[in-house]
């Protein structure tokens, strides 16, 4: 992917088809890709060792604005714990241990993707 005309949402896209293939490779269950809700959105909902797992991804061509992890804010993640409420709540899954992941794709223009994640990020208390 040439990085140098793509837009924000074209990287993010790319960003999380690697983080699938990533994420099939460690033995993740893919469950379901940007599970929607009016109030907002996760990328990934994965099963991995017993658990629920969401899982967003953060996507970066350079460094400039931070470390792809650093953008999780304290918002997204009230939203995203929301999110895991609702989709535990609909899917009848409230007795599934579920943890928060965030996965890093950093994007350098002629290298290798890297890929990173950090396991239980947050908690939801």
């Amino acid at each position: 992917m040439a990085l140098s005309r793509t837009t924000t949402t074209q990287t993010g896209h790319y960003g999380e088809d690697l983080a699938v293939q990533w994420l099939r490779k460690k033995g993740y269950e893919i469950v379901v890709r940007n599970y929607r809700r009016r109030f907002g959105e996760v990328d990934i909902i994965a099963r991995h060792n017993g658990y629920l797992v969401f899982i967003e991804v953060k996507t970066r061509s350079s460094n400039r604005f931070g470390l792809p992890v650093d953008a999780l804010t304290a918002r997204k993640q009230r939203q995203l714990i929301k999110i895991a409420e609702d989709y535990l709540l609909h899917h009848n899954c409230l007795d599934i241990p579920c943890r928060f992941d965030v996965l890093s794709v950093s994007l350098r223009q002629g290298k290798k993707p890297e890929i990173s994640i950090l396991v239980n990020a947050f908690d939801a208390c």
